[in-house]
């Protein structure tokens, strides 16, 4: 937010002057239609603008219309807003409701109508508008360093959570607040708000890296959460769970990786080649805790398939390096 009041700052500054340098009339309007222009992103930017310049366009010419026809009296304001209100709606642009109300209400004040007045409000929109445009088209906050900043607090944090599933497997009576989690969700759905506004600030070549990371991580903690109900069936040590618990330590490493290893999914198969091979449970008990690890093998093999979906494999990202250093 502090960038953005500076961005209007200067926007509204740059809108004044030039305004009052090419003699327009009214050139403080031209600073409010530029506060009015300011936004987050470029994309929003461009669809902002044009909404409001548009909108300000068919306003004015309905306003024209009707002061022409009825004079300039207040009730005629009413009558403008109950017709064009929903007309600049239907026409997409809606948007641009404040901004073409500006517009008109100072035709109104003016209690004038000619062509040098209608042309004046279209140099200010022009001027105003265009001054936010120019300001956020000439810098964007860089957003990479923070997603970075991000994803290595999410990486972290599973980290984490696969280090407390493995304890947990080795022993059931192992006590987590499971609060990495709840922090986990929460920066996952701050990158996917930072990767989309970073989206939107690339108008060439734009790229989805982030937001399929984040998405990913997303799809990944549904499944955590239900490798945590599993686990929670597991009350007893068990000699599967010590194997299983092996997995999750070499997780709990490569999860901070940026490329596929593929290491814990051959684990996983030769896991349960060997659970396979296993004399049955001889008891109730037993039949149920280690149903409940195979099932969570299961999760953890969903959760691998959902990385190697996403992230490129180690073998991809080597040549990637030798291409570039080979430039």
């Amino acid at each position: 937010m502090g960038f953005r009041i500076i961005k209007t700052a200067i926007a509204t500054l740059l809108a004044i002057i030039v305004a009052d340098a090419v003699g327009v009339e009214g050139a403080l309007s031209a600073g409010l239609l530029a506060i009015m222009g300011v936004d987050v992103t470029r994309k929003r930017s461009i669809i902002s603008i044009s909404s409001r310049f548009f909108a300000s366009v068919l306003g004015l010419l309905l306003a024209y219309t009707l002061f022409y026809l009825l004079g300039f009296h207040i009730w005629v304001l009413a009558i403008y807003i109950l017709i064009a209100f929903p007309l600049i709606t239907r026409a997409h642009f809606k948007e641009g409701i404040i901004t073409s109300s500006v517009v008109v209400f100072r035709v109104f004040g003016g209690e004038t109508l000619s062509f040098g007045v209608l042309l004046t409000q279209i140099e200010l929109l022009v001027i105003g508008l265009g001054s936010a445009m120019l300001v956020n088209f000439a810098y964007m906050p860089k957003a990479e360093d923070k997603l970075l900043e991000i994803r290595r607090k999410v990486d972290g944090l599973f980290s984490v959570i696969f280090g407390h599933i493995a304890r947990s497997l080795r022993d059931p009576y192992h006590v987590w607040d499971g609060k990495e989690l709840i922090e986990a969700e929460k920066l996952v759905e701050s990158g996917l708000s930072a990767s989309k506004r970073a989206l939107e600030n690339q108008l060439i070549a734009p790229s989805e890296a982030w937001s399929v990371y984040f998405y990913m991580r997303k799809e990944q903690l549904v499944r955590i959460e239900s490798m945590l109900e599993l686990i929670s069936l597991v009350y007893q040590r068990m000699p599967q769970g010590e194997i299983t618990a092996v997995l999750f330590d070499r997780l709990s490493q490569d999860v901070n990786r940026e490329e596929y290893m593929g290491e814990t999914e051959k684990m996983l198969a030769e896991l349960e080649l060997e659970f396979k091979h296993m004399e049955l449970p001889a008891t109730r008990e037993e039949f149920e805790m280690r149903s409940a690890i195979l099932q969570l093998c299961r999760e953890l093999s969903h959760f691998l398939n959902i990385s190697k979906k996403s992230k490129a494999p180690a073998s991809l990202k080597k040549k990637e390096r030798m291409q570039l250093e080979s430039r």
